[in-house]
């Protein structure tokens, strides 16, 4: 029998087979994943078609935690497009829990899509998530942190120049909002910093294109005094390829992590994300007082590397970068190199591999390869953003990211690995981590 129209639409929409299709719709297709925690299923498939809101969840802002646009706008649809104002008026994550199927305490990125099958409603006073008419759990949105409610001399808001993410647990500093790797020629095609800067100026957002010292130093004060949750911070933004302020990429990140560990030794665990570089120069962010060290390799497929990412591709190599990825763990241990992969990628036209197990292949020959090493990756969940090269390409399956958690999870316990430090616990019901479940499948707590 011929399937009918709107089914055939309905695949095209959500890029799953007919069978995943029914069985996601029915929620009994778990089981053939039930050696995956339930909540990880319901946050990557949340991840992976965004979050929409209806209008009664949005009509109090001002009580909670809103987005923050930290470095890339993970949304699926424009910002002119938000016709009820959701970015400046959605929660920055989301914290869903209990509802009909008792589920763990479970924190995702909330990534806008009024078209998503999820969508939050505030009925009888308590704001639940629903896909479809089946109504998954409770759901809580983020604190205003208490430093964000002082008075400071910085011109703009602590959210803009410190936000933090992760349910309180990441100081973000996005210390450049641009990326010298610039237009098609040269950007990371599923990377929208660039365009993301561009939309948030329009938008009338205070964003900042360079941020100072003085205004970093004198929020992250604010976070010593009032804030207990806070644990680590990130220290990230756009590639730099010739020079920014004078310096190369080392030294414009490294002379942030200089100052703020001098002034603050210690009090945060501290991360850094840059291009991969020689040892002699990641020796470099080590002495500024860095501990984990983030040179994101993105894609593990050679031909892929160099079609979506022909910036890095063309200044550095994937070769070269991936030869520096092991070199740095001479500089920092191989538990504190966390190189992270943008998950689902893989399968983007026009390039990506055309079945889920070909891209699961390679992205876990990659996840092999570094873990033999002692390095564990993490992985982000891919967003479409609509401004990107990739931008008009549906989200990966949910098979896929099912998948790829179980190798993932299987290649760790063969390594005997540690949890990646500077994420927070990990566990279902206890990672913060929030724009991928890697965290929520590992067992155990960080080694020393």
């Amino acid at each position: 029998m011929r399937r009918r129209p709107f089914l055939d639409r309905l695949k095209s929409l959500f890029r799953v087979t007919f069978m995943e299709l029914l069985e996601n719709l029915h929620l009994d297709w778990l089981g053939n994943y039930s050696d995956i925690p339930l909540e990880a299923f319901f946050k990557q498939d949340m991840l992976r078609l965004g979050i929409a809101f209806d209008v009664s969840a949005l009509a109090n802002p001002d009580s909670y935690k809103t987005k923050d646009y930290f470095i890339f706008s993970f949304d699926r649809i424009p910002l002119h497009e938000m016709t009820g104002q959701e970015n400046w008026k959605a929660p920055e994550e989301i914290r869903f829990a209990d509802g009909n199927y008792h589920l763990r305490s479970t924190v995702v990125s909330v990534r806008i899509n009024p078209e998503s099958p999820y969508k939050i409603v505030l009925r009888d006073g308590t704001l639940k998530i629903y896909f479809g008419a089946d109504e998954l759990a409770e759901v809580v949105y983020p604190v205003i942190p208490d430093y964000y409610k002082k008075k400071y001399k910085a011109a703009k808001p602590p959210g803009e120049i410190a936000p933090v993410i992760e349910w309180g647990y990441l100081i973000y500093l996005t210390v450049f909002r641009n990326c010298q790797y610039f237009g098609k020629e040269e950007e990371c095609a599923f990377c929208d910093i660039n365009h993301n800067w561009r939309q948030q100026k329009k938008s009338g957002r205070p964003y900042t294109g360079v941020k100072s010292v003085e205004d970093i130093l004198e929020i992250l004060q604010g976070i010593d005094l009032y804030d207990t949750v806070a644990g680590a911070y990130t220290l990230t933004g756009g590639s730099v390829v010739t020079q920014l302020n004078g310096k190369n990429e080392i030294d414009f990140y490294g002379e942030y992590a200089s100052i703020i560990n001098q002034k603050f030794p210690g009090r945060w665990i501290s991360k850094v994300v840059t291009q991969a570089y020689e040892k002699e120069d990641v020796v470099k962010l080590k002495d500024a007082g860095i501990e984990i060290y983030h040179p994101n390799y993105e894609i593990w497929d050679k031909n892929l590397f160099e079609k979506y990412c022909p910036g890095k591709a063309r200044y550095i190599g994937r070769d070269n970068w991936n030869r520096r990825i092991i070199e740095s763990a001479r500089v920092f241990g191989e538990k504190n190199v966390i190189p992270n992969f943008v998950a689902g990628v893989e399968l983007a036209a026009p390039h990506g591999f055309l079945t889920i197990d070909a891209a699961i292949e390679s992205t876990l020959e990659g996840v092999d390869y570094f873990m033999s090493h002692g390095i564990s990756p993490r992985f982000t969940t891919w967003c479409p953003e609509p401004y990107t090269t990739l931008g008009q390409n549906l989200p990966a399956p949910l098979e896929y990211y099912m998948k790829l958690l179980r190798g993932y999870k299987a290649i760790w316990k063969k390594y005997n690995l540690p949890v990646p430090p500077g994420y927070g616990p990990a566990g279902a019901g206890k990672a913060v981590f929030s724009v991928s479940a890697f965290m929520d499948v590992l067992e155990g707590s960080e080694k020393n």
